[in-house]
């Protein structure tokens, strides 16, 4: 921003502003006020808000509350905003009111002065809209900012993680379709159990991403009704009749997305429990890659001294000091996000507690720990799958000798000759180091052919 300043005024008086700064008086009274961490709020909201006041301005013409130029000027500002051309004029930090007021007018002051500069007029004019009476006109912060949150996560989860988790869905379905017929030893409580197939655990993970994903498009469907039209606490006061419905319709229009108005405003205004729920959702996906990621690093543990079943690509060394080692770097890149969004998913479930009679105080926060954490395990999503989980290859000699070496494929024997005998070839096979065949010919329980018979490990996974 320049050095040079100009002079901007609000209710409060003039305050001076970067001369060729978008934003006005009541947005550099937060950028001084609220200096506070490097926390910005996200582009998404300020998308969806921007989204909001050109529709907003389409019914507001409509209902003949402004001019059609007016609402003109505001819709081509708004579509600019959108399409990315300012985004360096959104300074305002997470850390400020509640209510996202400092925000919502950073918006209505860009807007304001992109008309401005367009019509020739000077910055900081209010010429030829103003940011209160033409761009917030049938507005309050207090329905805009979780109107354009809930905006926002649909958008984002819609454009970015389930796209690229239906992905890795995918490639994980074709991973267990490859290794059908891999059969492996399988472990309960990190020790050794009975066999199933590399496929059948593979799908396990599949199966729980799936689910995860069903979670998620279920639970959007509780943002789709949005407070707008419900002003400052849900009365609707200022807002002419009707406009709730046809904004909502309007945005549905632009978005192409079935948005409506909430049935009631006061609940959604006064309390966020949607948007408390989605993150949620998001925070039991992280829990879901939390425990692959670590299945897969148990898997890939070795490559010599672990169980290194499983081999991940090479990406880069993994010592300054080890020469050769391999670390799984994704698997950690990953499980520190899913961390982090766990902990983010415990801030709004406390936000979300914090509405006050009508109003919560804590949207800002919401607003940018629920799309952070979208954009968080969506990138680390694609990272696991481009440079880890396309590349795995099964060890197919390490799983072998695990399957070819393990006691508890004995279990196939309990219903034959049961549980106590059983118990006692496993036994005597592992103190005397023996195979299970072995072990089952001294203690002579059963004939070996129908040893052999019994303990096929083929018999032991069950159909797919």
């Amino acid at each position: 921003m320049s050095n040079m300043k100009r002079l901007e005024k609000d209710s409060l008086g003039s305050i001076d502003v970067p001369n060729d700064a978008l934003w006005g008086a009541q947005t550099q009274r937060s950028i001084l006020n609220f200096a506070i961490g490097n926390e910005v709020i996200p582009l998404e909201i300020i998308f969806a808000i921007a989204q909001i006041k050109a529709s907003a301005a389409h019914v507001n013409n409509h209902l003949g509350l402004i001019t059609t130029e007016t609402a003109q000027f505001i819709t081509e500002a708004s579509l600019e905003i959108i399409e990315g051309k300012h985004n360096d004029q959104f300074p305002v930090r997470v850390w400020q009111t509640g209510s996202g007021t400092q925000t919502n007018m950073n918006v209505n002051e860009v807007i304001s002065n992109i008309a401005s500069k367009r019509s020739n007029n000077t910055l900081g004019s209010h010429k030829p809209i103003h940011p209160n009476d033409h761009v917030n006109c049938s507005q309050s912060t207090n329905d805009v900012f979780p109107a354009a949150i809930q905006i926002a996560t649909i958008v984002t989860l819609k454009d970015t993680l389930i796209p690229e988790l239906t992905k890795l869905i995918d490639v994980f379905h074709q991973k267990s379709k490859e290794w059908k017929d891999i059969i492996k030893i399988g472990r309960t409580h990190l020790q050794d159990a009975v066999p199933l197939t590399l496929g059948q655990e593979v799908s396990a993970w599949a199966s729980q991403l799936e689910t995860a994903l069903k979670r998620i498009e279920i639970n959007i469907e509780e943002l789709y009704p949005l407070p707008l039209g419900g002003t400052a606490i849900g009365t609707g006061i200022n807002t002419p009749k009707d406009f709730d419905n046809l904004i909502a319709l309007e945005i549905a229009k632009q978005t192409n997305l079935p948005f409506k108005t909430a049935a009631n405003k006061f609940a959604i205004m006064a309390s966020h429990d949607g948007l408390v729920n989605i993150m949620s959702q998001i925070k039991l996906l992280a829990v879901t890659f939390l425990k692959i990621v670590n299945d897969l690093r148990l898997l890939s543990c070795g490559p010599r001294a672990g169980l290194s079943e499983l081999q991940l690509p090479a990406n880069e060394p993994g010592s300054s000091i080890m020469p050769g080692k391999i670390n799984p770097t994704q698997c950690e890149a990953m499980a520190m996000v899913c961390t982090q969004i766990i902990g983010m998913d415990t801030s709004v479930s406390i936000a979300g507690s914090g509405g006050h009679l009508q109003m919560n105080v804590y949207k800002p926060l919401i607003g940018y720990n629920i799309i952070t954490s979208i954009n968080l395990i969506q990138n680390a999503c694609k990272s696991c799958r481009e440079n880890m989980i396309e590349g795995i290859q099964p060890n197919k000699e390490k799983i072998k000798q695990f399957l070819d070496n393990s006691l508890m494929l004995v279990t196939a024997l309990s219903p034959s000759i049961g549980y106590e005998k059983a118990s006692k070839i496993a036994q005597l096979a592992h103190e005397k180091n023996l195979s299970l065949r072995q072990a089952s010919s001294q203690l002579n329980y059963l004939d070996q052919e129908e040893f052999d018979k019994l303990m096929s490990p083929k018999s032991m996974i069950g159909s797919d």
